[in-house]
Parts: structure tokens; C-alpha cells; sequence
């Protein structure tokens, strides 16, 4: 049973009441000594947080004060000690991106969603596509592409008519964004193992920036994307509510 729970709520007057009203009832610590870490909010805040306690043992649980709330619980006030013994573990491996810039620099960042490439003026991206280490398509012509894990397939990418991944399945989608060369591209399952590169034609006068989890880079050169293995992010889930359950559902409405 958990004695020690940190609270944590995005911005939003609705997430910090809750906070005010659940610290006056169950009691806070620092996330740092927490055994279970409870994130208020919206699917966004949820990111925000695994992100910056992925250093720490101590699982999240959401509950969501946002809009969608796909990685969150219900919010409820009550018997929130019992919610959190009964929960179910959820373990999620993020994508490290490596984006080399125009003028050189690089910048590395991890996404529990997707790594997705935007063009950034009124032409059309051009990208050349290799998976590890194989070129597989000289170019495509799109509005941006991305690169989504199971856990991301029902956002970004379902959005751009990916697929739904279910979680376990050791795969990632990597789909084009509102592709106009080829036309009937519609993208490819590759295995987790893989190392997905981008290389930006014509960088200069098709600006290109890329995202991961909302940090973006500009004028990108080429884009390295790999599932990072040594970082595991533990979600917990309220029975019958899991990742996969949620991506099934999706599928059915």
C-alpha cells in the first residue's frame, strides 16, 4: 500500500484544485521520495511528466483534468489508496531522436509518442527515407512523416491515417503525413529494432523541423530515430482500463 504520493497537476484551475483538494486529503511528498507519482491533467501533462521523472522509480498514475486523456484514469476524490494498489503496470519504451541541423549542430530528445517531421514554409518536404542503413525510399513528397511507438499509434499518427499498434507488439509505424509523391504510399510496420533515418533534399528551400513529444528542432538536415531500450516508463492503469484495452477500443468506434 503507498504512503508516499506526490502530486503533480499542470497549470490548468482545474488541475490545481484538484491538487489542492487530494494534497488536504491523502497528503504530498517531494516526487523525488514518492512511491507513486499521481499526475493531473491531460494526455499532454501526462507526457510532460513521465518525461521529467523518468529518472525515478516510482510509477504515474493519471487522472485526467484535460480534454482527451487517453494515458489518464478517471478522476474521482475517493479511494484513491485503493485505485493505486489494485492499479495495473503499463511499460512503455520511448524513441530517441538525433536531429542534425543545416548548420551542424545536433539535439537529442526522447518521445513516448511519436518523432514526427514537419515542413516548415508553404513548399512541400522532400525526405529521403532509410531504415537501418538501407535506402527504401529515394524521396517522398509530403507535408512531414513521423515515426510513432504503440503507445503514440492513437494520436499523431491515427490522426495522419497510421495504424493502431497494439501495445507488446514490437513494432513501430512509420507514416507519411498528406503525402503527394508516391501517391499510394501509405507508409510501413518495422520492427522495434530498427533505426529509422531522414535526410531533408533541398533543406534550404523546404525548411524542415522536427518534434518530439512538442520539443522541436528547426531546419533539420536528417533525423536518426531508434526505441531507446534503457529507458522504461511505468504507467498504471485502473483494471481493464490498460493501454491495450484502449487501443482496441479505439478501433471499434
Amino acid at each position: 500500500m503507498p504512503k508516499r504520493i506526490a502530486f503533480l497537476a499542470s497549470r490548468a484551475p482545474v488541475a490545481q484544485t484538484a491538487r489542492e483538494t487530494l494534497v488536504a486529503r491523502y497528503g504530498d511528498c517531494a516526487p523525488e521520495v514518492a512511491e507513486v507519482i499521481v499526475a493531473l491533467g491531460g494526455d499532454g501533462f501526462m507526457l510532460q511528466t513521465l518525461h521529467g521523472t523518468q529518472h525515478l522509480d516510482a510509477p504515474v498514475y493519471g487522472m485526467n483534468r484535460g480534454t482527451v486523456g487517453f494515458l489518464m484514469n478517471t478522476y474521482s476524490e475517493d479511494d484513491l489508496i485503493a485505485r493505486l494498489v489494485a492499479a495495473e503496470e503499463e511499460v512503455v519504451n520511448p524513441l530517441a531522436m538525433r536531429a542534425t541541423c543545416v548548420d551542424g549542430t545536433m539535439h537529442e530528445a526522447l518521445a513516448i509518442n511519436e518523432v514526427s517531421l514537419l515542413r516548415a514554409g508553404p513548399q512541400a518536404a522532400r525526405l529521403r527515407i532509410t531504415i537501418d542503413g538501407k535506402l527504401r525510399l529515394e524521396e517522398l513528397v509530403c507535408d512531414g512523416a513521423l515515426v510513432s511507438t504503440p503507445a503514440g499509434s492513437t494520436a499523431y499518427n491515427y490522426s495522419a491515417h497510421g495504424p493502431i499498434l497494439p501495445i507488446g507488439s514490437d513494432v513501430l509505424a512509420l507514416t507519411a503525413i498528406a503525402p503527394f509523391r508516391p501517391r499510394r504510399w501509405r507508409g510501413a510496420l518495422l520492427p522495434k529494432t530498427a533505426v529509422v533515418r531522414f535526410d531533408v533534399l533541398e533543406a534550404a528551400k523546404r525548411p524542415v523541423m522536427a518534434d518530439a513529444d512538442s520539443r522541436s528542432v528547426e531546419n533539420v538536415a536528417s533525423v536518426e530515430i531508434r526505441s531507446d531500450a534503457s529507458v522504461s516508463h511505468n504507467i498504471l492503469f485502473d483494471p481493464g482500463h490498460g493501454l491495450q484495452e484502449r487501443l482496441i477500443r479505439e478501433q471499434f468506434v
